[in-house]
Parts: C-alpha cells; structure tokens; sequence
C-alpha cells in the first residue's frame, strides 16, 4: 500500500555549508523556534495513557498530544538504545554502519542535529543518557564526548541507569571525583575507586531534571535546543519514594509516572517563562520497552535516597509484576526492546507547537527518528549539510497538515537487533523483515500489518511480490547511500 503520507520536499544540496532563507513552499515561522526532545528510555507504545495504557496514568504527556499531534506509525531508528540515539541525532540509519551490540560513536566534529544548530545561532544541551561514546581514558582530560559534536552544556549518564560507572559527567569531566586518586571500576566492588559522590538511583532523573530547567532558564532570551534524555522506565526501576505505590502497575508503573512528572516539570517551566508558544516539543522513547526483567539487576547494591518498603526486592522483578496486574508494555505489538518485530521499534510520538501543530490532531504517517534532522532544517528553511543526514526527510508538512506537500513513500528502514542481522521494512500496511548474516538460515517474514499487528502469519510465501518489492527497495537505498530526497 505504501505509506499514506510522505515528504517530497527536502531541498537539493547546493552549497558546501546549510544555507537558509530560501522561498518556502509552506508558510515558515518569522522566528526561531525552541526545540526540545524529551526522549524517555526503553518507553513502550502501551506505557502511556494516550497510548491506551489503563494501570498507568500520564497527565502531563497526554496534554501533549491533547495540545498537539499524536503519530501512531512512530518508529525508532533501531530497536536497541544506542543505534536508536545515534540515528536520531545524526539522520543516518544506524544499520548503515554493520556494526554490533552498542558498537555506535559519535566521532569529535560529526555533524548532528546540534553542531547543525549551532551555525543556525541555537545553544544546545543534551542532558540526560548519552550512550554514545565518551574518550577512553577518564582520568585524561578533558573527557570529549558530547562537547565535540555540536553541544554546549552537557550533564548526563554515560550509558544506562544501571551502568556501573555509578557516575554523572558534567561537561569534561566526572561529577563527584575525589581530587588526587585515580578513578576505577573495581570487579567485586559496588562502587568505583575514586569517586566521592556516586549517582543516587532514585534521584537520578530527579537531577537530570533540575539541570534542564536550569539550561531553559539561563538560555530563555535565545533560541536553544534541549535533548533531554532521562533514564525512566529503563532499568534500575527505582522510581523516587514518592511516586511509589502511586500506580496500578506496580514499580514499573510508577517509574512511567515518575517521567511524567518530569515531563510536566519541562512543560511548567516553558508556560512560567512564556516560551510555550515559542517551542517545538517532541516526546518519544529510543525503542520499543522489554517485557522481561533485566538480569543483571540480581546482586546490584542500589544507591538510594530513600530505600522505604520493598524497593531493594521489587525493582528485580518490576516488569513481571507490572504483566501480572495486567499491563501490557508494548500495546499490541510482537515482542520488544531487541527485536525486528513491531514491540521494538514502534514507539509513541507526540509533537506540541501552539498556533502552528492543530490541537488534538492525529497522523498514521508512518517514519523512524532519523527524521527529525531534517525537520529541523525544514522549520528554519535551511538545506541539509551535505554528507549528512542521509536518511532524514522532514515531517514538517505533516506536522502543520499541509497535504499539498505530502506525497507517497516507499519504506522506512529500522535496525532490528544488537547482532546486525535483521532490518525491518515498514510502509504502513505492509512489513517485511529481512534476516541476513548469522541469521539468514531463518528466513524473510511478511506480516500485513492491518490485519496482523501481532506479526503471527508470514505472508512471505503467500506475496512473493510484496516481499520481493520491499527487499529492493532496501537493497537500493543501501546501494545509494542515502534515503532522503
């Protein structure tokens, strides 16, 4: 069927360098807008109450969508963390690279949607998880990581919640270093040498917060670009004493409540300083979530704030008990986090621009995150930067409904799992998953989405020509290097 609405209008690379104000085909904001992305961890499509969640209650991420656009067809650049966040802050499919497990880096000087809004006079923080690679050395100075791609501020995880640095990084360096000793991660130690201050598991996102209110705060008066990325619902689930108990889905439903505070906090702060109408805000999680409990949670000595009642035990099996009471993470979809199938990579996506985004609306366009880039091009009227953002085409149109500029796509394309050995070929109705390298013994797989959103019956056999069609159309956008127009 290809997808119902797509973007043809990606301007042609003409310079060496973006160059912006060229005559818009759809009415372009007079201003610079904010933007921020507020990119939960491991967030299933089910989490969230306008996603259809029931034991679980989202106030602040359902007055997004009831104030902006809900997409319903959103998907993740992969179904795993780190590629998923590099293909959407670079526009370039992660599958692209053939690289394996967390195996994605952002190199010092690469373009990213940042260092592409610094020539456009954007001040840019990305606070929160990182997960894309940091120097080797931490007791070498300056620590490059974020810094070096386009940011100005950073404060942030390195990893995961759960890694074991046990550490936040702020700008160049560690938070909390003892002066004079060296910082190591000792096997068999809880916490690592050298580190005075290690993070607080309930409090992490806590803090992650109260830095971005900080960033919007002090760069009110300019635009600025926030990529916020806190570490809730991903394991640990320790969400802070007062959001537990507060929902029917046990631990883990109170960590997805907890993020919503913090959502709401991000939202308060733009209406207090008068800036709501002035930014773009887009909510959305890096992958699909995972219905089983991480095992390496068994034996971890949590760092807590508040360990009242039965953290320490529950935050084990908090996903568990969340199916228990009848949560369904993942919505309808196959699987989850780490897989090909539909749980992995269809995330909820929700765009809030007052006076620009109807209120309220809707859309089945179907696209993965590598998108944004572009959009933000699209939204300043400035061309791509060439060798860059290869897979990105924007969603401006969409956005602002302009159905003049909308036209038919053939597929977007999404990392399947940490084994480089699945892509998934999504185009509405129809969904082909391709399995090369390790594990191409299984198979190709069909699924037609509008009856089978479970992926139960491959229809590979059945429509040879669907699936025949749809692995060209991979096999040519890998042979072009690029998907974007």
């Amino acid at each position: 069927m290809g997808n119902k609405l797509a973007v043809v209008r990606v301007a042609a690379i003409i310079a060496a360098f973006p160059f912006c104000g060229q005559a818009a085909e759809i009415d372009k904001p007079t201003s610079k807008p904010n933007i921020v992305v507020l990119f939960a961890d491991d967030l299933g499509y089910g989490d969230v109450s306008c996603y259809g969640a029931k034991k679980i209650h989202t106030p602040n991420i359902d007055s997004l969508a009831s104030e902006g656009m809900r997409f319903t067809d959103a998907h993740s650049a992969a179904s795993l963390c780190s590629p998923s966040r590099y293909g959407l802050l670079t526009g370039c499919s992660p599958w692209r690279l053939h690289q394996r497990g967390n195996g994605y880096r952002l190199r010092p000087g690469q373009t990213t949607i940042a260092s592409f809004l610094e020539d456009q006079d954007y001040t840019s923080a990305a606070i929160g998880k990182w997960h894309l690679g940091y120097s080797k050395d931490w007791n070498k100075l300056p620590i490059t990581g974020p810094l070096e791609v386009g940011f100005d501020y950073h404060f942030g995880v390195p990893s995961n919640h759960n890694d074991s640095t046990r550490a936040f990084i702020e700008n160049h360096d560690l938070v909390g270093r003892k002066a004079g000793e060296e910082y190591r991660i000792v096997r068999g130690h809880d916490f690592p040498k050298g580190l005075a201050h290690p993070r607080v598991e309930d409090q992490v996102d806590s803090t992650l917060t109260s830095k971005a209110v900080a960033f919007i705060r002090k760069n009110a008066d300019n635009p600025f670009f926030l990529y916020f990325t806190p570490c809730a619902p991903h394991t640990h689930v320790t969400p802070a004493a007062k959001f537990r108990g507060t929902s029917d889905a046990g631990l883990f439903g109170d960590h997805v409540q907890e993020l919503d505070s913090h959502v709401g906090t991000i939202l308060r702060t733009l209406d207090e300083l008068k800036l709501t109408e002035k930014t773009l805000v887009i909510f959305t999680s890096d992958n699909g979530s995972t219905p089983k409990d991480f095992k390496g949670t068994q034996g971890v000595k949590l760092n807590l704030a508040d360990d009242s009642g039965e953290i320490r035990e529950k935050f084990k099996t908090a996903k568990a008990d969340a199916k228990r009471r009848g949560h369904v993470t993942n919505g309808p979809w196959r699987d989850g986090k780490g897989y090909a199938y539909e749980g992995g990579h269809r995330i909820p996506f929700i765009v809030r621009w007052p006076g620009r985004i109807a209120a309220g609306s809707s859309s089945d366009y179907t696209f993965n995150l590598t998108d944004l880039f572009a959009t933000s091009a699209d939204i300043l009227d400035c061309e791509l930067p060439p060798n860059a953002a290869q897979d990105s085409i924007s969603l401006l149109p969409v956005m602002l409904g302009e159905a003049d500029h909308i036209a038919q796509r053939e597929a977007v394309f999404i990392l399947g799992n940490g084994k480089d050995s699945s892509i998934a070929v999504c185009t509405g109705k129809w969904k082909l998953i391709v399995r090369y390298g390790r594990d191409s013994d299984q198979g190709n797989e069909l699924y037609d989405l509008s009856q089978d959103p479970g992926e139960l019956t491959n229809l590979a056999e059945e429509s040879p020509e669907v699936t025949k069609r749809l692995a060209a159309a991979l096999e040519k956008a890998e042979a072009d290097g690029q998907t974007r127009r």
